[in-house]
This record gives C-alpha cells, sequence and structure tokens, in this order.
C-alpha cells in the first residue's frame, strides 16, 4: 500500500469511528484492526504494528477522556499521539550552524536518490540562509560529476569534483577543504553509491569518514523498499556510525511505512523527506505534522512555511470578503492562481486542518488540466458573471461553454465547486488560510459576518 493509501485508509478508519453514536470496546477493537490491516499494507513491521496496537487499544479502553472532550473525539487522539510516538515525538532540526562549517557526509546503496536529495539539501539550507556546497566522491558511476553539476545549477550550488577518476578520499578531503577556506558553512559529501555487502566500497566509505572527520554521516533511503530500509541501515551503520536518515522518494506512490519504521532499528533520526521530483520536495521531518497529514488533520504549520517561500500576500478587505464567503470567480481564480506556486493544488487543500476529512474527492484529484479549463471557463465571461454567477441561466452557459473550448457540464461543474469553495471559506473563518494575514484575520471575523 502507498503511502497516499495508507492515509486514506487511517482517515476512512478515523471517519468511520466519528460517525458511531458512542463508542464502546467492540468500536475499539474494529478500529484497531483497521489500523493494523492499514500499516501492515504499507510494510510497517509486524512487531512495530502489534506493540502500537496494544498500547492504542489499552489507552482508548482504559484511560477517561480530559472534561469537555468526548470518548471518540479521546480515541482518535490516542490513535494521533500513538502513531506519533512511532515515528519519533520531536521535530527535526536543520543539521547545521550559522558561521560554522558542517560537513554532512552523505551514504547509501546505488539508486537511492542520494545525488538529487545532496542537490535538495543544499538548495533547501541556501534558501534558508546558509552559504551550501557539494564535494562530488563518486568517482565509479559514469557521468556522476556531470549529473551532479547539471542539477545543482539549477540551484546555483557550487559543486567540487575532479574529472579525472582519481583517490576518492583525496577528492573529499580536498572539496572539504577549499569550501572550508572559502567559508561554506554547509559542506555535504557525494559519496559513490554501494550495496551493504560490497565488502570493499563499505571500506572505502570508511576511510572517508575517516580522514574528512564529518560533522555527521547521513544516510539517504529510498522510500519505496520498505522493510529492507532496516536491514540496510544496519550494515551501514557498522561501517560508519549514522548521525541522520533522509528519506527519499516519499511521494504518494512509495511504500513509506516499512522505511519509516525500519529505521528506528538504528537509533538514528529522520532528518528531511523527500516528497517529490522538484529540488524544492524537501521537508524537515516533524512527525507531529506527518502524522496530522495521514490522518486527515492537516498541516497548517507546513502550509504556512510554503506561503512565507512563495510570497503571497492578499489586501485585508479581500481576505475578510472571502472568509465571510463574500467571494467572486474573480477571486477564487485568483487564488487558485496563487496557491497553484506553493505545489499541486490537492496537496495544498489536505494540509488544511479540519479539510482533509471533508474534502471531497473530485476536488482532491483536481490537477493541471482541470485548473486550466476553470481559468478558460471564468475568462470567458464578462465581469457582470464572474461577479455574480447566479445570473448564469442555461444560454450564458452554453456561451462560455463554446468561448471556453469546454462543456456546459463543465462549466456547471465549475459552480457547483465555486459555491463549495464559498462555503468552505466561510466555515473556516476561524482557521487560518494558505495567505499572509489570514492566520490572523481568522480569529478576528465575527461569527455572524
Amino acid at each position: 500500500m502507498t503511502l497516499e493509501r495508507l492515509g486514506a485508509s487511517l482517515q476512512q478508519s478515523i471517519k468511520k469511528l466519528l460517525r458511531l453514536s458512542s463508542v464502546d470496546e467492540a468500536a475499539v477493537r474494529e478500529l484497531v484492526r483497521d489500523l493494523q490491516r492499514a500499516l501492515l499494507q504499507s510494510d510497517v513491521n509486524v512487531n512495530l504494528v502489534l506493540e502500537l496496537s496494544k498500547r492504542i487499544q489499552s489507552r482508548a479502553l482504559g484511560e477517561e477522556p480530559p472534561p469537555g472532550i468526548s470518548r471518540r473525539e479521546h480515541v482518535v487522539k490516542v490513535v494521533y499521539d500513538e502513531l506519533t510516538r512511532l515515528l519519533g515525538e520531536k521535530p527535526a532540526r536543520i543539521p547545521v550552524q550559522p558561521g560554522k562549517s558542517s560537513v554532512i557526509m552523505l551514504v547509501g546503496i546505488q539508486g537511492s536518490g542520494k545525488t538529487t536529495t545532496a542537490v535538495k539539501i543544499a538548495s533547501f539550507l541556501t534558501r534558508r540562509g546558509f552559504k551550501s556546497a557539494i564535494v562530488c566522491a563518486d568517482t565509479y558511476r559514469p557521468g556522476a560529476l556531470a549529473q551532479l553539476k547539471q542539477l545543482a545549477s539549477q540551484a546555483r550550488i557550487p559543486v567540487y569534483g575532479e574529472e579525472e577518476a582519481g583517490n576518492p578520499v583525496e577528492i573529499a578531503l580536498r572539496g572539504v577543504e577549499r569550501f572550508r577556506r572559502e567559508g561554506y558553512e554547509a559542506i555535504l559529501i557525494d559519496t559513490a553509491g554501494r550495496h551493504k555487502d560490497e565488502v570493499s566500497l563499505i571500506e572505502e566509505m570508511r576511510q572517508i569518514w575517516e580522514a574528512v572527520k564529518p560533522d555527521q554521516v547521513m544516510m539517504v533511503i529510498d522510500g519505496t523498499i520498505g522493510q529492507q530500509a532496516g536491514v540496510q541501515a544496519e550494515a551501514f551503520h557498522k561501517a560508519t556510525p549514522l548521525a541522520s536518515i533522509t528519506v527519499a522518494k516519499l511521494d504518494g506512490s512509495a511504500r513509506g511505512g516499512g522505511a519509516l519504521s525500519a529505521v528506528a532499528a538504528v537509533g538514528a533520526p529522520i532528518i528531511f523527506l523527500g516528497t517529490g521530483e522538484k529540488i524544492e520536495d524537501l521537508e524537515l521531518f516533524d512527525p507531529v505534522r506527518f502524522v496530522g497529514r495521514l490522518l486527515g488533520m492537516g498541516d497548517l504549520k507546513g502550509l504556512l512555511e510554503r506561503v512565507r517561500e512563495a510570497e503571497i500576500a492578499i489586501p485585508e478587505r479581500k481576505a475578510r470578503d472571502i472568509l465571510s464567503g463574500r467571494m467572486t470567480l474573480e477571486d477564487l481564480l485568483e487564488q487558485l492562481e496563487s496557491v497553484r506556486k506553493l505545489g499541486p493544488l490537492s496537496k495544498i487543500l489536505k494540509m488544511i486542518p479540519g479539510l482533509s476529512l471533508n474534502l471531497p474527492d473530485e476536488v482532491a484529484r483536481m490537477g493541471e488540466e482541470k485548473f486550466k479549463a476553470w481559468k478558460a471557463i471564468i475568462q470567458s465571461m464578462t465581469p457582470e458573471e464572474r461577479a455574480n454567477p447566479k445570473i448564469l441561466n442555461t444560454s450564458r452557459i452554453r456561451r462560455i461553454a463554446r468561448g471556453s473550448g469546454t462543456s456546459e457540464r463543465e462549466v456547471k461543474e465549475l459552480l457547483r465547486q465555486f459555491e463549495a469553495f464559498r462555503k468552505l471559506a466561510k466555515s473556516l473563518r476561524r482557521k487560518a488560510l494558505p495567505f499572509k494575514g489570514l492566520e490572523k484575520m481568522a480569529g478576528k471575523i465575527p461569527e455572524g459576518a
């Protein structure tokens, strides 16, 4: 089961519980069975699943809910708490310090996505004000240096490498010394991919570690490989103590449950998650936020971080209108354009607390083609029609469909979704939304506005 399907299964289990009029022992046991099935299908270690199940069942049946909290809500909180505990309760910290050169040696098997991850991490740190560079110590893979330079150039990250294949240990030393002299704060060493059973390559990795004395060794694990991640991590940990883990390729297609649980075997915390193919698709691992998204509880903190990076702003008056349900089709188009800067629309919507569990499937699946059709439809309307969609009768809808190259059905679908968005915005008046200023506005607008 993919991470995306794991999240959907967990949310479905939570929804089923929340629909019950009362929660008894049978309901808790059914929830636990649903959770077990979802986690095992996502390749989470069976012993961890059993341990997790026992804790959830024991707390859900044995603890009294706090005052003002229903039994249903308490059980959901127990699930949330225990999943967070499974993954580690503290959020990861950026592994570098301002004004100090920190050397991070990346290791992993061939094909784990290590080179791409090196660029992602360097870009992530650069965007946060750290002077970052990469040393290419991979002298085995043909074109390794060229690939690294090509990727790094997209993010304007400097790379040290030597065209003539030499001693990787000496190349790593020269690259680190150069970037230290030049005052770089984050120096990443991209080593050659190796197999856990390749004795000579594992030994070379140990030699680089002993010679360079990096501040930490970070293992890059392919999020699609499931429980093999634990076996790999233990083998690498014996050669060079692993200080941290980055899980790469952890998008909707990854069987990430195994990787996220199995790396606990070496006691190294997960620092970064690679969530897509683009250079910016990397995030610090925060168990609380991660579990919140899996369970459909949103990730407001992550959403607002994306907003700050994209520098999206909205006038206060327009924010008040939108949160009060007074929005036009022009507003909808403008805000969808803004939100697109943050990433795929379905991902952004699911990060809003309280929305994921109630998000219609057709909205969650809305992709680029859907957006283009909506844009064409809205632009084919008159200013009066955009401001007041209620005047759109059959003949107007037919004209708009012809003008936008879409069908009447698509025009009507847009109008239905617009009404849903309008009601949703109004219902979220007390919750932060993905625009600067709205997190403050949401708590100020009176309920009857």
